[in-house]
């Protein structure tokens, strides 16, 4: 066999088998354990845009998915969150983080999460009190792409999209 057919047969074995990989039932901890990165965007009605990147470790132990996200912004600051989601069924979690406030639950139906939450952007003295609403979908090349819409009193006041990279 020439290097041509050798290398292209090799190259439709890989994509054969990451689609696999990919089609397999999509699950936070399958998706998270281990390193993963991301690329994300900010924007706010304000006019507050930000970008960042993000540096992800996942530890699963068998119930509770512990995801450590280091953010660095493009202006230099930097920044470390971590969520703790706890699988409470098929394709449902209860999380937690730091700055949200109460919890959690994500909803995973197919390839695609839902859930919302409470955050506190201010300070205990001045807080500024936001609602997340996340959609994670799993693409077919296995990026995973979070949009979030961000409101206060109901009415829409930023958006992120983050897309993740194992």
């Amino acid at each position: 066999m020439n290097r041509a057919v050798l290398s292209m047969a090799m190259g439709l074995a890989m994509l054969t088998v990451t689609q696999e990989a990919y089609s397999a039932e999509f699950t936070l901890e399958s998706y998270f354990t281990g390193k993963t990165k991301a690329t994300g965007s900010f924007s706010a009605i304000n006019g507050v845009k930000r970008q960042f990147d993000v540096d992800l470790t996942g530890t699963w132990n068998g119930k509770t998915l512990t995801l450590r996200e280091d953010f660095k912004y493009s202006d230099g600051e930097r920044d470390t969150k971590t969520w703790r989601f706890t699988k409470i069924g098929p394709g449902k979690y209860t999380g937690t983080r730091e700055d949200v406030i109460g919890e959690t639950v994500v909803t995973i139906d197919g390839k695609v999460a839902k859930f919302d939450y409470l955050v506190n952007l201010g300070t205990a003295a001045k807080p500024n009190k936001v609602h997340f609403y996340d959609t994670m979908e799993l693409k077919s090349d296995g990026t995973l792409v979070n949009t979030a819409w961000v409101t206060k009193y109901l009415l829409p006041v930023a958006k992120t999209k983050v897309v993740f990279r194992r």
